[in-house]
């Protein structure tokens, strides 16, 4: 039995489907600029987390919304659109920013073997259906108009807050919120916003020109896919008190009734035990990891390595351990491969105990014990097509050429030598190395070995 830590409960819960199907939703980014690996970490966590489901034999039907418009500066409803500065700093038409970088973070996808949802939907792809859910709430009594645009009144919600922990008065009182008196509570969101006769990306509406708010989107996307009930949601931490609380105000009261069960989020990226931050120069994309030697599956790994809801610390010694460990598990494989049925090993109590971690709420660091434990042992067949039934929650390529374990040995036992500045020993080494047909590459922080 699968179990998830809801966010919305705080409990961690059986997941309980009515005919087999997950219906799953998960933020996408907001395409106005390149995506760093602190966001590509939310893609990996819902990767997993559709792995798992499939590796459960579970089908899925999976929804990613593309913020192509709505997404303002500030969370609440403050600054500019993204999309517009964006605009403006790269001198193109929103469109063609979002082209640019939707084309960029699809890449990215492909280059870390993500599991794309079954529909990716921009914004700006469903404006028609936004109008008509704003309608609805209007005429629900949940939503109000102002000269500004149409506000949701969470007032007419009284489970506001549930999802971010806090009540109106501590979420009012929290907040920074810009002051309009038209709005009946400071916390009230926008649903519409009307345009300014200079803002270039508007709509016809029955308000007039204008533009959805960020988290109408969301709740409109998730609807026209997968109706008025949805299993999980993934997003990062970040959303959790402000667009994923707006989000189910919207959702449950459009529907009249809860429509979302599992609310799962990701934590933070931190780097060097820091924030991520431009002014401290740490925003790495992943072209800035494989531009020190590092692949996108070396980031796949150091993923698994610490649970999805724990801050994970980025550091680059972390990421050499993650390549180093990738290295060897490929090549541990490799000699499996090539074995035959040599030991006792019971290969239904190896997956009974490697599902019951990847079920107990995706936990992929106990997982990868689990699969360390069994490679260890002595080579055998059996071992090899356990773990390429594991890979099918790994989602790692096997298929490359392996580097003899002698090899390996001799190559880690020169980069050793060259560390400790005995040049001597580490040339006779890369000699040694040549004759048995290896090249040795070396960058700044590693090496790599090549086939003549």
């Amino acid at each position: 039995m699968i179990k998830l830590y809801n966010s919305l409960t705080r409990t961690k819960e059986p997941l309980l489907l009515k005919d087999g199907i997950v219906r799953m939703y998960s933020c996408g980014p907001t395409v106005y600029s390149y995506p760093h690996i602190g966001n590509m970490r939310a893609y990996l966590f819902m990767d997993a987390l559709r792995r798992v489901l499939k590796y459960n034999g579970l089908k899925i039907d999976g929804v990613m919304n593309i913020t192509d418009v709505g997404h303002l500066t500030s969370d609440e409803d403050e600054g500019e659109d993204k999309m517009i500065v964006a605009s403006e700093r790269e001198k193109k038409s929103p469109e063609e920013i979002a082209k640019y970088y939707t084309d960029i973070f699809m890449g990215e996808m492909e280059k870390l073997n993500i599991d794309l949802p079954e529909h990716i939907c921009p914004a700006t792809s469903v404006i028609p259906e936004i109008i008509v859910f704003v309608k609805t709430l209007l005429e629900k009594g949940h939503a109000y108009e102002t000269s500004k645009g149409i506000y949701f009144d969470i007032a007419t919600f009284p489970e506001y807050g549930k999802l971010g922990g806090s009540g109106l008065d501590d979420k009012l009182a929290g907040a920074r919120i810009e002051i309009d008196d038209e709005k009946r509570h400071p916390a009230d969101f926008a649903l519409w916003i009307k345009a300014p006769k200079n803002h270039i990306m508007k709509w016809d509406s029955p308000w007039g020109k204008g533009y959805p708010g960020w988290h109408i989107e969301c709740s409109t996307i998730g609807m026209k896919f997968l109706g008025d009930h949805i299993d999980i949601h993934t997003g990062g931490v970040e959303h959790r008190p402000v667009h994923h609380e707006n989000e189910i105000a919207q959702d449950d009261c459009y529907a009249g009734h809860r429509v979302v069960d599992f609310w799962m989020h990701l934590e933070h990226l931190l780097i060097d035990s820091k924030k991520m931050s431009k002014s401290l120069g740490n925003v790495y994309k992943l072209s800035d990891l494989q531009k020190k030697g590092f692949s996108p599956e070396d980031y796949r790994y150091f993923f698994f390595t610490t649970h999805y809801a724990k801050q994970q610390n980025f550091t680059w010694d972390g990421l050499l351990a993650a390549k180093n460990a990738l290295k060897s598990m490929k090549a541990i494989v490799a000699e499996h491969k090539v074995a035959g049925e040599t030991t006792k090993i019971k290969p239904q109590k190896v997956e009974e105990a490697f599902l019951e971690a990847i079920n107990d709420d995706i936990n992929l660091p106990k997982a990868l014990g689990v699969i360390w434990t069994v490679l260890k042992l002595p080579r055998d067949k059996r071992i090899y097509d356990l773990l390429m039934k594991f890979n099918e929650v790994l989602g790692f390529d096997f298929t490359g050429e392996i580097i003899p374990t002698e090899i390996q040995k001799l190559a880690k036992e020169r980069w050793e030598a060259k560390q400790a500045r005995d040049f001597a020993k580490a040339d006779a080494l890369r000699e040694e190395i040549f004759k048995k047909g290896f090249l040795i590459k070396d960058s700044a922080n590693d090496y790599e070995i090549i086939r003549k």
